[in-house]
């Protein structure tokens, strides 16, 4: 199958031209799999929680689910995104796969990264698969690959690609993915922007370096600190199953929790 990710530079509030942007981008691809950033319609940094609302969709609905579940169908591809969802009075700051035979399935970012705690809720979800086509996606959301727990139950419950949209700040994160595919044995795909928002006071510069990797940590295709585009990798997600590595060593038949 062919995996994929989007790296993009939305502009705060426009979700129409950010969606439209990247729909756009795509138009003339091939893919089994795209993951696109964290936030990638909205824009990442509110002024407020209220504000925050505004943006929000409830699962499962709204202009972004609805154009990205029309394009899953059209390109017979799952699609995970970012998206802030608004549940009652709760706000999380969440990821969706959408399949399409019309399924879908949200997550909601467990580790909640500096100023997001004032305006999201921390997630309630918890790490959980989407499956389709006989393949098994697990989903985290940006600083969750900050916590080794994450990607870890994600592949102890049978993921073979863990999906990553991010907006990531921070320089450690794309060299710590290797780690999280060679450590789980599993393909990882990192879907980051660039730009920079100033919107509070606290300018932040995402720093973009997408990258999708294999289990034995080789990055198969990666996009630079300041591009926007795409970048795609074919792959066997079976070779995610096999947690041998030598013929006397299985990664999880080894591990002891007991002592952990």
């Amino acid at each position: 199958m062919i995996i994929a990710a989007v790296q993009n530079r939305p502009a705060f509030g426009q979700i129409d031209n950010n969606l439209e942007a990247v729909c756009n981008m795509v138009k003339d691809k091939e893919f089994d799999l795209l993951v696109l950033p964290e936030l990638f319609a909205t824009g990442y940094q509110f002024k407020s929680k209220e504000e925050a609302q505004e943006y929000a969709d409830v699962a499962g609905e709204g202009k972004t689910f609805e154009r990205l579940s029309s394009l899953s169908a059209e390109k017979r591809a799952v699609i995970v995104y970012g998206f802030p969802e608004r549940q009652g009075d709760h706000l999380f700051n969440s990821a969706a796969a959408v399949a399409p035979d019309g399924t879908s399935l949200v997550y909601q970012k467990t580790h909640l990264f500096d100023t997001e705690k004032n305006i999201f809720d921390p997630g309630l979800t918890g790490f959980r698969l989407f499956e389709y086509d006989r393949v098994r996606f697990g989903l985290m959301v940006c600083f969750d690959w900050r916590f080794p727990e994450a990607a870890r139950k994600l592949a102890l419950d049978g993921a073979q690609i863990i999906c990553h949209p991010s907006n990531l700040v921070l320089p450690h994160c794309p060299d710590a993915m290797i780690t999280r595919a060679l450590e789980n044995n599993v393909f990882t795909v990192t879907a980051d922007r660039v730009g920079s928002e100033n919107r509070t006071g606290a300018p932040l510069r995402f720093i973009g370096r997408s990258r999708i990797i294999a289990p034995d940590g080789v990055i198969l295709g990666e996009l630079s600190e300041t591009e926007t585009g795409f970048v795609d990798a074919e792959i066997e997600p079976e070779l995610a199953d096999k947690k041998r590595i030598t013929p006397g060593n299985d990664i999880f038949v080894d591990r002891r929790p007991e002592y952990y």
